[in-house]
Protein backbone atom coordinates (compact mmCIF):
# COMPACT_ATOMS: atom_id res chain seq x y z
CA UNK A 1 0.00 0.00 0.00
CA UNK A 2 1.05 3.46 -0.89
CA UNK A 3 0.59 5.35 2.50
CA UNK A 4 0.91 9.39 2.98
CA UNK A 5 1.85 10.32 6.48
CA UNK A 6 1.47 13.71 7.68
CA UNK A 7 3.35 15.11 10.83
CA UNK A 8 5.45 12.30 10.20
CA UNK A 9 8.63 14.00 11.37
CA UNK A 10 6.45 14.28 14.94
CA UNK A 11 6.58 12.16 18.12
CA UNK A 12 4.17 9.82 16.69
CA UNK A 13 5.30 10.08 13.33
CA UNK A 14 9.11 9.06 14.17
CA UNK A 15 7.65 5.25 15.30
CA UNK A 16 4.63 5.05 12.83
CA UNK A 17 6.74 5.45 9.71
CA UNK A 18 9.63 2.90 10.30
CA UNK A 19 6.86 0.49 11.21
CA UNK A 20 5.01 0.69 8.03
CA UNK A 21 8.07 0.46 5.84
CA UNK A 22 8.63 -2.94 8.14
CA UNK A 23 5.10 -4.26 7.24
CA UNK A 24 6.12 -3.31 3.28
CA UNK A 25 4.32 -0.47 2.96
CA UNK A 26 5.56 2.90 0.54
CA UNK A 27 5.47 5.87 2.63
CA UNK A 28 5.82 9.35 1.86
CA UNK A 29 5.94 11.91 4.58
CA UNK A 30 4.22 15.33 4.01
CA UNK A 31 5.85 17.95 5.91
CA UNK A 32 6.06 21.51 6.41
CA UNK A 33 9.20 22.24 4.78
CA UNK A 34 10.97 20.20 2.48
CA UNK A 35 14.70 20.53 4.49
CA UNK A 36 13.13 19.23 8.14
CA UNK A 37 14.72 15.70 8.42
CA UNK A 38 12.15 12.45 8.52
CA UNK A 39 12.64 8.43 9.50
CA UNK A 40 15.02 7.39 6.58
CA UNK A 41 11.76 4.75 5.18
CA UNK A 42 10.04 7.63 3.72
CA UNK A 43 10.08 9.80 0.77
CA UNK A 44 9.36 13.52 1.37
CA UNK A 45 7.14 16.24 0.24
CA UNK A 46 6.73 19.11 1.44
CA UNK A 47 3.65 20.80 2.05
CA UNK A 48 3.70 24.29 3.69
CA UNK A 49 1.46 25.22 6.32
CA UNK A 50 -1.42 22.81 7.17
CA UNK A 51 -5.06 24.73 6.97
CA UNK A 52 -8.07 25.48 4.55
CA UNK A 53 -6.21 26.18 1.62
CA UNK A 54 -3.17 23.72 2.22
CA UNK A 55 -2.71 21.84 -1.90
CA UNK A 56 -2.27 18.43 -1.65
CA UNK A 57 -2.12 16.89 -5.04
CA UNK A 58 1.29 16.47 -5.12
CA UNK A 59 1.49 14.88 -1.77
CA UNK A 60 -1.55 12.88 -2.96
CA UNK A 61 -0.60 11.64 -5.85
CA UNK A 62 -0.73 8.11 -6.51
CA UNK A 63 -1.51 7.14 -2.48
CA UNK A 64 -3.73 4.72 -1.51
CA UNK A 65 -4.39 5.70 2.32
CA UNK A 66 -3.49 8.76 4.68
CA UNK A 67 -2.74 8.83 8.08
CA UNK A 68 -3.01 12.12 9.53
CA UNK A 69 -1.45 12.62 12.42
CA UNK A 70 -0.05 16.55 11.96
CA UNK A 71 -2.35 18.51 14.00
CA UNK A 72 -1.49 22.27 16.45
CA UNK A 73 -1.33 20.78 19.46
CA UNK A 74 -2.54 21.60 22.99
CA UNK A 75 -0.75 24.05 24.72
CA UNK A 76 -0.63 25.07 28.30
CA UNK A 77 0.05 28.76 27.60
CA UNK A 78 -2.15 29.62 24.42
CA UNK A 79 -0.55 33.24 22.75
CA UNK A 80 -2.61 33.32 20.01
CA UNK A 81 -5.13 36.07 19.75
CA UNK A 82 -8.13 33.49 19.25
CA UNK A 83 -7.07 30.32 20.33
CA UNK A 84 -10.05 28.49 19.53
CA UNK A 85 -9.54 30.31 15.49
CA UNK A 86 -5.92 29.14 15.75
CA UNK A 87 -6.82 25.50 16.67
CA UNK A 88 -9.88 25.60 14.36
CA UNK A 89 -7.80 26.54 11.31
CA UNK A 90 -5.27 23.76 11.61
CA UNK A 91 -7.18 20.79 13.20
CA UNK A 92 -11.00 21.43 11.64
CA UNK A 93 -10.27 22.92 8.94
CA UNK A 94 -6.81 21.57 7.46
CA UNK A 95 -7.97 18.25 8.09
CA UNK A 96 -11.34 18.50 6.09
CA UNK A 97 -9.12 19.99 3.23
CA UNK A 98 -6.79 17.17 3.65
CA UNK A 99 -9.84 14.17 3.16
CA UNK A 100 -11.61 16.79 0.67
CA UNK A 101 -8.43 16.30 -1.34
CA UNK A 102 -7.83 12.69 -0.56
CA UNK A 103 -11.48 11.38 -1.58
CA UNK A 104 -10.84 13.91 -5.24
CA UNK A 105 -7.12 11.88 -5.84
CA UNK A 106 -9.06 8.46 -5.11
CA UNK A 107 -7.68 7.24 -1.83
CA UNK A 108 -9.26 4.69 -0.37
CA UNK A 109 -8.22 4.88 3.33
CA UNK A 110 -7.68 7.86 6.21
CA UNK A 111 -6.82 7.22 9.46
CA UNK A 112 -7.18 10.08 11.56
CA UNK A 113 -5.13 10.39 15.16
CA UNK A 114 -7.80 12.42 17.09
CA UNK A 115 -7.52 12.49 20.94
CA UNK A 116 -9.58 11.77 24.11
CA UNK A 117 -9.85 15.40 24.61
CA UNK A 118 -13.05 15.01 21.86
CA UNK A 119 -14.17 13.67 24.46
CA UNK A 120 -13.60 15.49 27.63
CA UNK A 121 -11.08 17.82 28.95
CA UNK A 122 -11.15 17.48 32.55
CA UNK A 123 -10.88 14.35 34.80
CA UNK A 124 -13.83 11.65 34.66
CA UNK A 125 -14.88 9.18 37.34
CA UNK A 126 -16.33 6.45 34.89
CA UNK A 127 -13.79 4.99 31.77
CA UNK A 128 -14.82 6.44 28.82
CA UNK A 129 -16.42 4.35 26.35
CA UNK A 130 -18.13 4.63 23.22
CA UNK A 131 -21.19 5.85 24.83
CA UNK A 132 -19.52 8.62 26.47
CA UNK A 133 -21.11 11.75 25.42
CA UNK A 134 -18.90 13.96 23.53
CA UNK A 135 -18.42 17.56 25.65
CA UNK A 136 -14.99 18.70 25.09
CA UNK A 137 -14.25 22.72 26.76
CA UNK A 138 -10.89 23.45 25.67
CA UNK A 139 -10.07 25.07 22.10
CA UNK A 140 -7.89 22.21 20.94
CA UNK A 141 -10.87 19.10 22.07
CA UNK A 142 -13.61 21.71 20.49
CA UNK A 143 -11.36 21.06 17.19
CA UNK A 144 -10.74 17.90 17.11
CA UNK A 145 -14.25 16.83 17.67
CA UNK A 146 -14.90 18.70 14.89
CA UNK A 147 -12.53 17.46 12.74
CA UNK A 148 -14.17 14.28 13.44
CA UNK A 149 -17.55 15.31 12.49
CA UNK A 150 -16.25 16.47 9.11
CA UNK A 151 -14.44 13.51 8.10
CA UNK A 152 -17.89 11.45 9.35
CA UNK A 153 -19.72 13.98 6.68
CA UNK A 154 -17.11 13.40 3.94
CA UNK A 155 -16.88 9.32 4.25
CA UNK A 156 -20.62 9.77 3.98
CA UNK A 157 -20.69 11.80 0.53
CA UNK A 158 -18.03 10.57 -0.81
CA UNK A 159 -16.79 6.76 0.21
CA UNK A 160 -13.81 7.57 1.61
CA UNK A 161 -13.17 5.01 4.51
CA UNK A 162 -12.16 7.01 8.18
CA UNK A 163 -10.94 5.40 11.15
CA UNK A 164 -10.40 7.54 13.85
CA UNK A 165 -8.20 6.31 17.36
CA UNK A 166 -8.76 9.26 20.21
CA UNK A 167 -5.58 8.26 22.88
CA UNK A 168 -5.20 9.30 26.24
CA UNK A 169 -2.12 10.59 27.42
CA UNK A 170 1.16 8.99 24.69
CA UNK A 171 4.73 8.45 26.07
CA UNK A 172 7.86 7.20 24.27
CA UNK A 173 11.04 8.19 23.31
CA UNK A 174 10.53 12.00 22.41
CA UNK A 175 7.91 12.50 24.70
CA UNK A 176 7.67 16.20 25.53
CA UNK A 177 5.01 18.36 28.05
CA UNK A 178 4.18 17.05 31.38
CA UNK A 179 5.15 13.32 30.73
CA UNK A 180 8.87 14.79 30.44
CA UNK A 181 8.60 17.09 33.21
CA UNK A 182 7.75 13.90 35.39
CA UNK A 183 10.77 11.89 33.88
CA UNK A 184 13.03 14.89 35.29
CA UNK A 185 11.35 14.89 38.69
CA UNK A 186 11.99 11.40 39.62
CA UNK A 187 15.74 11.54 37.81
CA UNK A 188 16.28 14.13 40.54
CA UNK A 189 15.92 12.05 43.05
CA UNK A 190 13.45 14.67 45.18
CA UNK A 191 11.09 13.58 46.87
CA UNK A 192 7.48 13.91 45.42
CA UNK A 193 4.35 14.27 47.32
CA UNK A 194 2.30 11.40 45.50
CA UNK A 195 2.21 8.78 47.75
CA UNK A 196 -0.95 8.56 48.72
CA UNK A 197 -2.74 9.32 45.84
CA UNK A 198 -5.40 7.01 44.55
CA UNK A 199 -6.13 8.04 41.04
CA UNK A 200 -6.44 6.14 37.68
CA UNK A 201 -4.74 7.33 34.60
CA UNK A 202 -5.09 5.58 30.92
CA UNK A 203 -1.63 5.70 28.77
CA UNK A 204 -0.98 4.52 25.66
CA UNK A 205 3.33 4.04 24.59
CA UNK A 206 3.22 5.00 20.93
CA UNK A 207 4.72 1.62 19.80
CA UNK A 208 1.17 1.08 20.62
CA UNK A 209 -0.85 3.86 18.86
CA UNK A 210 1.59 3.53 15.90
CA UNK A 211 0.64 -0.49 15.49
CA UNK A 212 -2.78 -0.02 15.78
CA UNK A 213 -2.78 3.03 13.22
CA UNK A 214 -1.04 0.44 10.32
CA UNK A 215 -3.44 -1.89 11.68
CA UNK A 216 -6.69 0.45 11.40
CA UNK A 217 -4.88 0.75 7.45
CA UNK A 218 -5.51 -2.44 6.36
CA UNK A 219 -8.37 -3.62 8.40
CA UNK A 220 -11.64 -4.46 7.13
CA UNK A 221 -13.24 -3.48 10.18
CA UNK A 222 -11.92 -0.09 10.87
CA UNK A 223 -13.64 1.90 8.38
CA UNK A 224 -16.39 3.84 10.05
CA UNK A 225 -14.46 3.09 13.93
CA UNK A 226 -13.20 5.78 16.13
CA UNK A 227 -10.95 3.75 18.66
CA UNK A 228 -10.27 4.46 22.14
CA UNK A 229 -6.62 3.08 23.35
CA UNK A 230 -4.93 2.47 26.12
CA UNK A 231 -1.82 0.15 27.15
CA UNK A 232 -3.72 -2.00 29.29
CA UNK A 233 -3.82 -1.52 33.40
CA UNK A 234 -4.61 1.97 34.36
CA UNK A 235 -2.12 3.45 36.86
CA UNK A 236 -2.47 5.88 39.81
CA UNK A 237 0.11 8.65 39.97
CA UNK A 238 2.11 6.85 42.63
CA UNK A 239 2.61 3.94 40.48
CA UNK A 240 3.51 5.65 37.40
CA UNK A 241 6.36 7.34 38.87
CA UNK A 242 7.48 4.18 41.00
CA UNK A 243 7.70 2.86 37.45
CA UNK A 244 9.01 5.75 36.22
CA UNK A 245 12.13 5.74 38.78
CA UNK A 246 12.10 1.71 37.87
CA UNK A 247 13.23 2.17 34.14
CA UNK A 248 15.06 5.42 35.17
CA UNK A 249 16.99 3.36 37.66
CA UNK A 250 16.05 5.95 40.69
CA UNK A 251 14.40 4.39 42.85
CA UNK A 252 10.95 7.43 43.44
CA UNK A 253 10.92 8.81 46.86
CA UNK A 254 7.33 9.49 47.39
CA UNK A 255 5.78 11.34 50.30
CA UNK A 256 2.32 10.61 51.46
CA UNK A 257 0.78 13.61 51.94
CA UNK A 258 -2.79 13.46 51.94
CA UNK A 259 -4.62 14.38 48.62
CA UNK A 260 -6.67 17.90 50.07
CA UNK A 261 -3.54 19.41 51.74
CA UNK A 262 -2.41 18.85 48.17
CA UNK A 263 -5.29 20.59 47.17
CA UNK A 264 -5.45 23.42 49.70
CA UNK A 265 -1.45 24.04 48.37
CA UNK A 266 -2.13 24.17 45.04
CA UNK A 267 -5.00 25.85 45.42
CA UNK A 268 -3.58 28.70 47.81
CA UNK A 269 -0.21 29.18 45.00
CA UNK A 270 -2.92 29.39 41.94
CA UNK A 271 -1.67 25.75 40.81
CA UNK A 272 -5.21 24.05 41.30
CA UNK A 273 -5.29 23.10 37.10
CA UNK A 274 -1.90 21.70 37.36
CA UNK A 275 -3.07 19.15 40.41
CA UNK A 276 -6.14 18.16 39.29
CA UNK A 277 -4.20 16.89 35.91
CA UNK A 278 -1.73 15.24 38.23
CA UNK A 279 -4.44 13.50 41.14
CA UNK A 280 -7.59 13.07 38.45
CA UNK A 281 -8.96 10.38 37.18
CA UNK A 282 -8.77 9.55 33.40
CA UNK A 283 -9.53 6.15 32.01
CA UNK A 284 -10.43 4.24 28.31
CA UNK A 285 -12.17 1.27 27.57
CA UNK A 286 -10.47 -0.08 24.46
CA UNK A 287 -12.68 -2.72 24.32
CA UNK A 288 -14.18 -1.84 20.35
CA UNK A 289 -10.72 -2.13 19.24
CA UNK A 290 -9.78 -5.15 20.79
CA UNK A 291 -12.78 -6.54 19.92
CA UNK A 292 -13.96 -5.47 16.49
CA UNK A 293 -10.10 -5.27 15.17
CA UNK A 294 -8.67 -7.67 17.39
CA UNK A 295 -5.60 -5.65 18.36
CA UNK A 296 -3.21 -6.17 21.37
CA UNK A 297 -0.66 -3.76 22.48
CA UNK A 298 2.46 -5.38 21.46
CA UNK A 299 4.65 -3.47 24.19
CA UNK A 300 4.53 -4.13 27.36
CA UNK A 301 4.14 -0.54 29.49
CA UNK A 302 7.60 -1.76 31.46
CA UNK A 303 8.96 -2.19 28.23
CA UNK A 304 7.45 0.83 26.98
CA UNK A 305 8.98 2.95 30.01
CA UNK A 306 12.52 1.49 29.66
CA UNK A 307 12.94 2.52 26.15
CA UNK A 308 11.31 5.72 27.42
CA UNK A 309 13.84 6.04 30.24
CA UNK A 310 16.74 5.13 27.72
CA UNK A 311 15.81 7.81 25.47
CA UNK A 312 15.80 10.62 28.23
CA UNK A 313 18.85 9.22 29.82
CA UNK A 314 20.68 9.85 26.30
CA UNK A 315 18.94 13.04 25.81
CA UNK A 316 20.52 14.42 28.72
CA UNK A 317 23.93 13.33 27.38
Amino acid sequence: MRVLVTGANGFVGRALVPLLAERGHWVRAAIRNSGTAVPAAAETVGVGDIGPDTDWARALDGIDAVVHLAARVHVMRDTAADPLAAFRAVNTEGTRRLAESAASAGVRRFVYLSSVKALVDESQPRPLDDATPANPHSPYGVSKLEAERALAGIAARTGLEVATIRPPLVYGPGVGGNFRSLLKLVASGLPLPFGALDNRRSLVFVGNLADAAALCLTHPQAPDGTFLIHDGQPLSTAELVRAIGTALGTPARLLPVPAGLMALGAGLVGKRAVYDRIAGSLTVDDRPLRERLGWRPPHAPASGLRATAEWFKASRG
